[in-house]
């Protein structure tokens, strides 16, 4: 009981702390360069040496699509994976990333028309074919002349409505289901541009991106059920076709960052970053503080702890072992980063620092020798409210475990 009270005091007095540590704020979450600068570190530390050309991509998709109330959605930035067998081809590596302003579906198009300008999208959630009943039908047919008819009948009712959806002034459709090749004949017919996505997920995304309406049944649609954007074209992005649609100007309600790479854990690795550098953009719309990294803040927040836990020498052991468990985080980044430094080295020198008032001091991942900087300089921060919810919910589950008598 005595170590829970400690943990939750040293927890509630880390938090009083945590604010007096903030060194500046986002000024403009519009600007690429400022926003790009700020996503640096948390992108590192899944893609060193890649991070700022990341950074600045994350950057991009993410302002390009937040709204004028800044609330953002971390949904709306899709990432679309193209993995090429050999790095040796031109534009093979990450380098060749690139953010559209729309989406991107690793899929061909149906028909022969595979490119589309000023597009008027209708979207079907069912199959692009012919209607069937529920119950069974029966149909007797005595001579040749019969079948000739009916056969004739279910060509004139699929030339009907694909004619129906092409004088509504759609010329791009889209489809959740099959594509039998009756609808297919007449689609070309009509130069409809013919896109088929097995996934409701991304036929909800795309009628969110373009603004349509997704319709049940093979119905001409009205100009509020029809979507809209710049151009739907194929295209070929190493040996990968991919159908992008795609927005001219920057307020498409979704982005899609175009990952280039040659293996698949490679484009893994680069996807959990961007997630992360994604989910930071998050944090900022919501709170603009940020504190040193590179370990300053726990640092910071040990010395504190250990300080107040020796004045008030109430549960002393468990504000030292709060405070411990803070530093020991810069102590697995230092033995990260730097090949089994001596980790000790690195804490003592930080400490140093600290005592003398320089709350900003942090570990420098890019010596070669145990040594520190200023974080602020180096522009190495990280977001008040992941500090805030990292030591809360970590204390919460700290305490929760040691509240647990038997197994």
């Amino acid at each position: 009981p005595q170590v829970i009270e400690g943990y939750e005091k040293a927890c509630k007095k880390a938090l009083e702390i945590l604010p007096d540590l903030v060194c500046c704020s986002a000024k403009n979450l519009r600007d690429v360069e400022e926003v790009a600068s700020l996503l640096y570190t948390s992108v590192m530390s899944k893609q060193y040496g890649n991070e700022r050309f990341l950074a600045k991509l994350i950057a991009q998709a993410c302002v390009s699509i937040l709204p004028d109330s800044g609330h953002f959605n971390v949904d709306n930035i899709r990432v679309c994976k193209i993995v090429i067998p050999c790095i040796s081809f031109q534009g093979a590596g990450i380098s060749a990333s690139s953010v559209l302003h729309g989406m991107v579906f690793k899929k061909e198009t149906e028909g022969d028309v595979t490119s589309v300008k000023d597009a008027k999208i209708a979207v079907y959630s069912c199959p692009f074919d012919g209607m069937i009943t529920e119950t069974k039908g029966t149909v007797l047919i005595k001579n040749a002349e019969e079948l000739m008819n009916f056969s004739k009948g279910e060509e004139n009712l699929m030339d009907l409505q694909v004619k129906a959806i092409a004088d509504s002034g759609a010329n791009v459709v889209v489809t959740g289901g099959k594509v039998a090749d009756m609808a297919l004949h007449y689609a070309n017919k009509y130069n409809l541009m013919l896109v088929r996505l097995n996934s409701k997920w991304d036929l909800r995304r795309l009628c969110k991106t373009v603004g349509a309406t997704a319709l049940p049944r093979l119905t001409p649609p009205t100009l509020e059920e029809m979507g809209h954007c710049h151009s739907v074209y194929l295209s070929e992005v190493g040996d990968t076709q991919v159908v992008v649609f795609k927005h001219e100007k920057e307020d498409g309600a979704i982005s899609t960052i175009l990952i280039r790479g040659s293996t698949d854990n490679l484009m893994d690795d680069i996807e959990r970053a961007v997630d992360d550098g994604v989910n930071t953009f998050k944090v900022l719309t919501r709170d603009k503080r940020l504190v040193p990294g590179g370990g300053a803040t726990e640092i910071e927040l040990a010395k504190q702890i250990t300080s107040y836990g020796e004045v008030r020498q109430t549960g002393f052991l468990a504000f030292h072992l709060h405070a411990h468990i803070l530093q020991k985080n810069t102590n697995i980044m230092s033995y990260q980063h730097t090949y089994l430094l001596k980790a000790n080295e690195v804490i003592s020198k930080l400490y140093a620092m600290h005592q003398e008032g320089k709350k900003n001091v942090g570990f420098d991942i890019e010596a070669e020798a145990a040594a520190v900087k200023d974080m602020l300089e180096a522009g190495v921060l990280d977001t008040y409210l992941g500090k805030f919810w990292g030591i809360k919910l970590a204390t919460n589950a700290a305490v929760t475990v040691l509240r647990v008598d038997q197994v």
